[in-house]
């Protein structure tokens, strides 16, 4: 089985090549510059996963898409939301979350990076897509769930003479067995960034590096990243 990998350096794209590579022929990766806060940090990190593994690595500018996106991940006139631990607790209100996800959405994104990748895996005849979706940021971001992936496969079949697939490998996964399954397969976490912001650390106070903490604390472990980074308290 052969397969492109979308890969934005982040902690779910970094552990869904590291464990769909176990199975599956990796021979691309692609990551995307929308103009996002942190994207020159999530190329350069790409690239070092990239040679990590031996893979291929292809940046894909989409100018066009960060020019229609005006929420905080794109845009400098808004501010990313900051949360704690307490706010994506299973007791926090909903809107906490919600309102967050809905801040840093980008119109489409997922839907037009699949289609971009699997251009390629046609082309290229290849059979998969690996995307690093989950579960539990599916319960804010609807594009990350089972039935978004199950839609994007049906699609797909119409769109790609060969039936490009969607491979969806922490589809089940909470962050701290994603963190666990990254681990075991050996995964270079030193070198993903989840980060909403592009600066020399992680900022610690955005929904993803919340997420991302929690994920280590409850799997147990230290971060590898800011192991390397020296900023582990």
């Amino acid at each position: 089985m052969s397969a492109i990998s979308l890969l934005s350096s982040g902690l779910d794209s970094v552990a869904a090549l590291s464990i769909a590579k176990e199975q599956t022929d990796i021979k691309l990766a692609l990551t995307f510059d929308y103009g996002q806060r942190s994207a020159q940090r999530e190329i350069e990190y790409s690239r070092v996963i990239c040679k990590h593994f031996g893979i291929e690595h292809n940046v894909i500018p989409l100018d066009w898409l960060g020019d229609i996106t005006k929420t905080s991940l794109v845009s400098r006139d808004v501010d990313v939301p900051e949360l704690t631990q307490d706010d994506i607790s299973d007791s926090a209100a909903p809107e906490i979350t919600q309102g967050s996800a809905k801040s840093v959405w980008v119109p489409n994104r997922n839907g037009v990076m699949i289609n971009i990748a699997a251009s390629f895996a046609e082309s290229l005849g290849y059979e998969y897509v690996i995307v690093g979706f989950n579960g539990e940021e599916a319960a804010t971001f609807p594009d990350n769930s089972f039935e978004y992936v199950r839609a994007m496969d049906e699609c797909l079949s119409y769109s790609t003479q060969n039936g490009v697939e969607v491979l969806a490998p922490l589809i089940e996964f909470n962050k701290n067995g994603i963190v666990r399954e990254a681990l075991r397969s050996g995964a270079p976490l030193e070198w993903s960034w989840s980060c909403y912001h592009g600066a020399d650390a992680p900022c610690g106070v955005c929904e993803s590096c919340v997420r991302r903490a929690r994920g280590f604390a409850e799997a147990g472990a230290e971060d590898p990243l800011l192991v390397r980074l020296g900023n582990l308290e």
